[in-house]
């Protein structure tokens, strides 16, 4: 399962990812992991693995930029894509 075949239109989807504002629900993996195996309750599969961030030199804009492109590959329009995708530079993860 890929990003964009977890994001799914809806009101409120519950807790979302810190990194990606993916809901946790949709998560394939059920949550990232930690270094110490056990499940993040902030991030998902898709961002976090192994207490790192897959894609550690991502800004906000880039994660966005990035997350909007996976949505657009799967048929969502760039205009909805965006929508799903503008809180994440507010997200816990791109507070200084």
């Amino acid at each position: 399962m890929t990003y964009t075949d977890s994001f799914e239109k809806g009101a409120d989807m519950g807790p979302v990812c810190q990194s990606c504002s993916m809901p946790m629900k949709k998560d394939p993996g059920g949550g990232g992991t930690e270094a110490d195996g056990t499940h993040s309750a902030k991030y998902c599969s898709l961002c976090y693995q192994d207490g790192a961030f897959v894609q550690p030199d991502f800004d906000a804009a880039e994660m966005q930029a990035f997350c909007v492109e996976q949505l657009q590959k799967k048929g969502m329009p760039r205009f909805m894509a965006w929508m799903f995708t503008r809180s994440i530079p507010r997200l816990e993860r791109w507070q200084g």
